[in-house]
């Protein structure tokens, strides 16, 4: 089941929580940023992850850290062949793909539930009304709580149905 809650996606009690990145992200901004300084390791495992694969838009990686933290990294922004680490914008193709492939990351590592932001819509520069029915259309039928952040609160935590 799908919840639009508001609150600090950090203060979650979902078992993942999900961010968009794109290939070789800096991580400097958003809740990308809060979480590279949350796990800085999962910053620097997910660069060399992209460095080790052929890594492309649309995909999704899992970060496990300590204490069982998991952080599910959709790549949803196209790279841009530049020294900066510049990131090119976010795409709905991308999206899709990406949601796609969190589906099969919530099955084969038996997920219990996830926290999603408003994903691709700061850095990646889309439309929230865009990106909501991918969302939602991906992630209706797969059978756990899943907590879509459409507002953020910082420090409070939201309202997340069948967390304890």
């Amino acid at each position: 089941m799908i919840y639009k809650v508001e609150g600090d996606i950090l203060l979650s009690k979902a078992n993942a929580i999900v961010q968009g990145v794109g290939i070789n992200d800096p991580m400097d901004k958003g809740l990308a940023l809060a979480l590279r300084n949350r796990y800085p390791e999962m910053c620097k495992d997910f660069n060399r992850w992209c460095h080790q694969h052929n890594t492309r838009p649309g995909e999704a990686w899992l970060w496990v850290g300590t204490n069982n933290i998991r952080i599910v990294n959709l790549i949803v922004q196209d790279a841009i062949d530049s020294h900066d680490y510049r990131l090119g914008k976010a795409t709905l193709s991308n999206i899709k793909h990406a949601l796609d492939a969190l589906v099969s990351i919530i099955l084969k590592e038996k997920i219990t539930s996830i926290a999603i932001p408003k994903l691709a819509t700061g850095s990646g520069d889309l439309d929230w009304d865009d990106v909501w029915p991918l969302i939602e259309s991906c992630l209706m039928d797969i059978d756990i709580p899943v907590y879509v952040y459409s507002g953020y609160r910082p420090g409070q935590k939201a309202q997340e149905p069948g967390m304890a």
